[in-house]
């Protein structure tokens, strides 16, 4: 059962409620009978009231005294506590829209053979009961040709449907009802205090200020009666029902502030119900949803037909569960569709699913790895369409960037640190009162567009990388260009430079953050400016700023090692805060760059493997690191521990659902994480040869995937059995000689467009 989940109980929380969405409109159906819960959340209802001033005024300033404390007094304390003159406001956070409540009219009964589920071939939840005799079946979807969300029941005995529906909201709402359509308005905080700061008013909402939002909701019975009305809508006797929901807010660019009438919203929700066909709907949602979802998949041995719940219990006790792995990696790209589509937000921490006003961390984007690993299987496992939101995201931080590297920095280009918000927030936050730990992260923004340059190499659209991403990775380069200074030993400096969130101690007990250039920030730098040249010589270019980027990579700092063999993870071996810490920036050469490899860095390769050894010792890993670490012991042809990592993970790391979960709090990049790292156990093209089951651990003994992406738009399907390659067939979406390592040697084949070659063929 790798392309379902289901339970035989309802979901005790909204942890464990089942996703749904289009990238705009998000539901969790939590499956109750006696009163339904559905939680919704739209992409763009924040808190906040438009963009913000950056209202640092000594930015240049601050620079040059962190430049003079690292490079002539070596004094990492004082330049990290200046730093905090660079902070800004603090991001705002996402919202939690409505909920709608479906409660069963009369008292409750005793359900049997009660079933739940999410199809994830699909897109729908069903909840199946039965009732006096009576078998229910509820089904649930979010559309994105129709941007409706659909609820149906049906019974098999006429007139058995007895239900009143009702909209809810954390935020003060409205209630509204004409023309048969029942609704809600309401708005968003106009002012909010990020979860991790004390405030005694930390939610607050002023009139005429804050995102509005409108939420309507229409109904089509067969048989019986509904009555709709400002409480409500009640329906009594009928055979059958549908409901429509759709939702809209009066959010209007992150540039600008957002419309003052949330009854616009609900005119605009209330229209769309206008263009739905209840014929079609659900056709036109199935046929949109598996055109994406059969791309690719994955199986590992015989399918599991065990309740999901059960499955990861058993796991946990010691048991293995490969088919689970599979569902793991396909519920992932499931997520993924559901939650960043074309012309949605991307992606968040919390996907477009979230219940509190005040989230975790403001559920926000946090760009020093947590964004860029949302996207990791989008290219990979055929959903390159759902890349789409991750890169208008770009283009709005490198707009509001420029005049963030301006301010601060008097730097041309483009710059993003660590948190972003609906708004494109690009300084980095804190209003000076936070650690620079976890702001100071000056090159977020040239991670971000590394993902362009990987989107293209596996897409191969000339147009984007000559429209949209050359000029995102060219005003990155023209930033970090300008920021670079040299050192007493002529070598060129990034400053401030940090290692992620992490902390190093100084002799004196100090911690501290900010220093030289940091590990992390020299592969950055060295790939930004290899991408940089890539491009140009794709788009049959020969710039300035190429030249500049060229001269420049080859007087920085050099990788280094520690005298026991590990990465350096700073320019000084200091010692780390926490030597199992979550994040691994060093690493980033290894994954989810590409400049260590066993087979051409040897050297670097073996540190890395060293680097990993420490942090992973007596480690209990967090979600999205252990996603991280499953891609790196892969990339080290580690098959065995990258497979301890998933155990590991699946033991204790998320819910009944599979949603990654640590305690009370939720975030998705782990899942993403994990359905994007585990094919590199699979498959691997980021050098010139593609490599196929280069990491297969032992405990997938058979299997096979289908649709996995290699760089050069090349779709591979394998399959395996007893741990040997027994099928493997290759298309190309260009012409063009490749290499291809299988398991019984490397080969050379030419293919052209839209060729199919079997590479591998056991009868």
């Amino acid at each position: 059962m790798s392309h379902e989940l289901w339970f035989t109980t309802a979901a005790p929380d909204w942890f464990e409620a089942l996703p749904l969405g289009n990238g705009h409109l998000g539901a969790k159906v939590f499956g109750r009978v006696g009163e339904e819960r559905i939680a919704l959340n739209l992409d763009d209802v924040w808190s906040g009231d438009g963009p913000r001033t950056l209202t640092v005024t000594d930015g240049p300033q601050a620079l040059a005294d962190v430049r003079r404390l690292l490079l002539d007094e070596r004094d990492q304390l004082a330049a990290t506590e200046r730093t905090r003159a660079l902070q800004g406001p603090l991001v705002e956070s996402y919202q939690p829209l409505a909920d709608l409540l479906i409660r069963t009219a009369g008292e409750p009964q005793e359900l049997e053979d009660y079933r739940r589920s999410l199809d994830l071939r699909t897109g729908t939840a069903a909840v199946e009961y039965t009732v006096d005799g009576v078998r229910f079946r509820r089904e649930t979807y979010v559309s994105t040709p129709d941007q409706v969300m659909v609820w149906t029941i049906t019974a098999d005995r006429p007139g058995s449907i007895d239900l009143d529906l009702e909209l809810t909201s954390q935020h003060p709402i409205r209630a509204e009802a004409a023309d048969g359509t029942y609704g809600v308005v309401g708005h968003a905080p106009s002012d909010l205090t990020i979860e991790y700061r004390q405030s005694p008013d930390p939610i607050r909402y002023e009139e005429g200020r804050g995102i509005g939002f409108g939420v309507a909701l229409q109904v089509h019975n067969a048989g019986g009666t509904a009555v709709v009305s400002e409480a409500g809508v009640s329906v009594r006797g009928a055979d059958s029902l549908t409901v429509l929901l759709s939702a809209a807010s009066t959010f209007a660019g992150w540039k600008v502030p957002p419309g003052r009438d949330p009854l616009v919203a609900l005119r605009e929700a209330t229209d769309v119900f206008g263009n739905v066909s209840l014929e079609k709907v659900r056709e036109r949602h199935v046929d949109d949803h598996t055109a994406l979802y059969e791309r690719a998949e994955l199986q590992f041995g015989e399918s599991r037909d065990l309740p999901t719940d059960e499955r990861i219990r058993a796991v946990a006790a010691g048991g293995t569960d490969p088919d689970l792995v599979a569902l793991t990696f396909n519920f992932g790209r499931y997520l993924l569709m559901a939650s960043s589509r074309p012309g949605t937000q991307a992606a968040n921490l919390q996907g477009i699913w979230n219940q509190d006003r005040r989230p975790m961390w403001a559920s926000d984007w946090t760009n020093n790895i947590n964004t860029q690993m949302n996207y990791w299987p989008a290219d990979l496992t055929g959903l390159g369409e759902c890349f789409d939101p991750l890169t208008d995201l770009i283009e709005g931080l490198a707009e509001s960037g420029a005049e963030t590297a301006r301010i601060l920095y008097d730097a041309p280009g483009w710059v993003s640190h660590h948190n972003a918000d609906i708004w494109r927030a690009t300084w980095p936050v804190g209003e000076g009162g936070d650690d620079p730990v976890w702001a100071m992260c000056a090159t977020c923004g040239v991670w971000l567009t590394a993902h362009l340059m990987e989107h293209y190499r596996f897409q191969l659209d000339l147009e984007f990388l000559r429209n949209r991403a050359y000029p995102l990775i060219a005003g990155a380069a023209e930033f970090v260009l300008a920021m670079l200074v040299e050192d007493q030993d002529g070598r060129l400096q990034f400053i401030p430079s940090t290692a992620p969130e992490h902390h190093f101690v100084l002799p004196s007990g100090d911690k501290a953050s900010v220093d030289l250039t940091s590990t992390y920030d020299i592969w950055l730098i060295r790939e930004l400016f290899a991408n940089l040249l890539e491009a140009e010589a794709a788009l049959d270019l020969g710039s300035d700023l190429a030249a500049r980027a060229r001269q420049a990579r080859e007087r920085l700092p050099e990788i280094g090692t520690t005298p026991d063999g590990r990465l350096l993870e700073w320019p000084t071996d200091w010692q780390p805060s926490e030597t199992d810490h979550r994040h691994q920036s060093h690493l980033y050469g290894l994954y989810p760059g590409a400049e260590i490899d066993p087979t051409r860095t040897p050297e670097w390769a073996a540190a890395a493997g060293a680097s990993l050894e420490l942090r992973t010792k007596g480690a209990t890993n967090g979600g999205w690191t252990a996603a991280w670490l499953v891609a790196l012991w892969a990339r080290l042809l580690e098959p065995e521990k990258a497979s301890a990592v998933i155990q590991d993970y699946l033991s204790r790391l998320v819910s009944d659902n599979l949603l990654h979960r640590d305690g009370a709090i939720f975030q998705i990049d782990a899942n993403f994480g994990m359905t994007g790292c585990i094919p590199e156990l699979l498959i691997q093209s980021h050098t010139d040869t593609i490599r196929l089951l280069p990491a297969l651990p032992a405990d997938w003994p058979d299997g096979s995937f289908r649709g996995l992406r290699a760089r050069g738009g090349l779709v591979f399907d394998v399959s395996w059995r007893g741990g040997v390659l027994v099928a493997a067939s290759v298309v190309a979406a260009q012409s063009g000689t490749y290499r291809i390592a299988l398991p019984s040697g490397e080969r050379t084949v030419s293919l052209e467009v839209g060729q199919k070659m079997d590479l591998v063929r056991t009868a």
